[in-house]
């Protein structure tokens, strides 16, 4: 794969290049920073249109402005890929080698023009403002800029955010770039306000940002380099807390992305390729596709089911078809997983039947909800947590740390199906008890049909089932590791001779006393795996259980650290979660 040519970009090594440029060098260099995005995206797939429509923005600030002198905090920082290769990174998205070398989100391990390592939403505003108010403490001249997308401003955080930054009295510039799209479509009043604000070029006397007290400018042309430079120069060194207000077009340069915003947010590699995408796809079943099925015929028989989502329903392909079918049966609350959890639990506390979609990654924002709104008042609300487990995602998308936050807060009930026939039971049961708050950890392993209708009552809780009883070793396999655990089980019985037990525990959230005390009488190890970090985990509840017996116990998962993109193979390794290692270490204990 050969080198993207570019003329423009190829000379810029810092900001301090981009001052030099011409206004028709930097609208070349616009077009070769798109052929960047798209190049790298295409190659190692990542996120698209918001990156593509702030270009422009992102070679203005730099002209203006002196990076890393004056800082620079972008919201989310999938919009950061312009930013990267006017940054000294260029080759992260012009050379094959060095693809994966840059990361897609803001990373100060990789330079000082990026202050933060920024995955999540809505956090922009607040991060700059702790920024500039340490700028003033310590009596320092220079510019804090946040950089937000529309989409986030759903967030709690962002308005916390700006009621704070409002009364600085000092420097600080929020650039608010609306490109009239979340990640899906916005949700929320919020959007009704930005709609009059566009449509009357800013000055509609209803003015959310004036409101909290900021300056304000709206510039309509926010893909227009010499429009925003000019822009620029008037705001920077303000005084005062001011708002820049930018209309972009997300995906612009790239059709497609324009055309289907939800679907040009992130791309997999290759798919740019097919430039007659319309990103209606064909996928074979699998745990997403059952879920919508089961929540549409659900809806169908009972109107008081309802589907929740924080502005990310491309996770669990509840597409624009799924969400039309639902109806009034389907909310999505923006950018605001605390505000689902809560939200949640009003409808479950009055009668209806919330089914709440989340990446386990985000869910972690929603803690003091899950606690306090949701467990505390024992609301029967149904949590549906995707794409937990280790795996070689950057550092600030993690699936590791779910199963320690849920399954240590009392009341909530939280279960590990190992198929489709569990799981479609336990969201069932799930959906229509009223005794307990409960979480479903949705398989992110293989998709796995046994054929065979699960018929557990999950109401008698934290009941293990023993798949294969045996003698000496007990596996008690955690959700997806329960396919491992078949394979740790072979192992055994092939190179030492051992007919272990094998467990499907079903339960993360509790521990099923009596079992474990009847493995005392003809088993002398006990071994755990869970698809997640062991400190807080499942594993450690059963550890602590046989705490004061001779039972001896080995815990397998991830260690308690922030991994960055490490590869897959190399973990499990390093997690010894491999059936040869596991066998191995079973062996020097026996």
């Amino acid at each position: 794969m050969s080198v993207l040519e570019t003329t423009v970009l190829e000379t810029i090594n810092s900001p301090e290049d981009v001052k030099k440029l011409s206004l028709e060098e930097m609208n070349i260099l616009a077009d070769e920073i798109r052929k960047g995005i798209l190049n790298r995206v295409n190659l190692i797939g990542g996120h698209l249109g918001p990156g593509l429509g702030v270009v422009e923005a992102t070679i203005a600030l730099h002209y203006v402005f002196n990076s890393p002198v004056d800082k620079f905090v972008f919201d989310v920082s999938h919009q950061c890929y312009p930013h990267k290769m006017l940054t000294g990174r260029k080759e992260g998205f012009t050379s094959p080698i060095e693809h994966s070398e840059i990361s897609g989100y803001f990373n100060y391990n990789e330079s000082p023009h990026d202050p933060f390592m920024i995955g999540h939403t809505s956090t922009s505003v607040s991060l700059a403002t702790g920024m500039a108010k340490a700028r003033d403490l310590k009596g320092e001249k220079y510019n804090v800029i946040a950089l937000i997308g529309d989409g986030s401003l759903s967030g709690g955080e962002a308005f916390e955010g700006f009621n704070n930054s409002s009364v600085l009295g000092s420097n600080f510039i929020v650039i608010v770039n609306d490109n009239e799209m979340s990640i899906a479509e916005n949700q929320g009043g919020l959007y009704k306000n930005l709609k009059e604000l566009r449509e009357s070029n800013g000055t509609c006397s209803n003015n959310w940002f004036k409101a909290f007290g900021f300056d304000y400018i709206y510039v309509e042309e926010g893909n227009n380099i010499q429009v925003l430079i000019d822009t620029f120069k008037k705001v920077k060194d303000v005084d005062h807390p001011i708002v820049v207000h930018i209309h972009t077009l997300k995906g612009k340069g790239y059709a497609p992305a324009v055309e289907h915003k939800e679907s040009g947010h992130w791309s997999m590699p290759g798919l740019l390729n097919k430039a007659e995408d319309s990103g209606n796809y064909e996928i074979p079943e699998c745990y997403e596709t059952i879920t919508k099925d089961y929540i549409l015929n659900k809806v169908k028989e009972d109107k008081s089911v309802i589907a929740v989502n924080a502005a990310t329903p491309g996770v669990f392909w509840w597409d624009s078809e799924f969400r039309n079918k639902l109806g009034k049966n389907y909310t999505d609350v923006g950018i605001a997983e605390q505000h689902a959890v809560a939200y949640s639990s009003g409808l479950a506390k009055n009668g209806a039947k919330p089914i709440f979609g989340v990446m386990t990654s985000f869910i972690q924002r929603s803690y003091d909800q899950l606690s306090q709104d949701l467990a505390l008042n024992n609301s029967p609300a149904t949590i549906l947590v995707y794409w937990g487990g280790i795996s070689s995602a950057d550092a600030t998308h993690l699936g590791l740390f779910d199963i320690p936050l849920i399954c240590n807060i009392p009341n909530i009930v939280y279960l590990a199906p190992t198929c489709k026939e569990e799981y479609l039971r336990m969201l069932d049961w799930s959906v229509e008890q009223q005794n307990y708050s409960v979480a479903i950890r949705v398989p992110t392993c293989e998709y796995i049909s046994t054929g065979v209708e699960d018929t557990t009552d999950y109401s008698v809780l934290n009941k293990y089932k023993v798949a294969e009883r045996g003698s000496k070793v007990a596996i008690i396999a955690l959700g997806d590791f329960f396919g491992l655990g078949q394979s740790v089980k072979d192992e055994l019985k092939s190179s030492l001779g051992i007919d272990a037990t094998l467990i499907n525990p079903r339960f993360i959230s509790g521990v099923d006393e009596e079992l474990l005390n009847s493995l005392k009488s003809d088993h002398s190890v006990v071994i755990t795996l869970e698809n997640g970090i062991l400190s807080g985990g499942f594993g450690e509840k059963i550890s602590s259980f046989y705490g004061n017996s001779s039972m001896k116990v080995l815990n397998y998962g991830a260690k308690k650290e922030f991994i960055d993109r490490v590869p897959m193979d190399e973990l499990l390794t390093s997690y010894r979660l491999k059936k040869e290692l596991i066998a191995d270490d079973i062996k020097s204990i026996l």
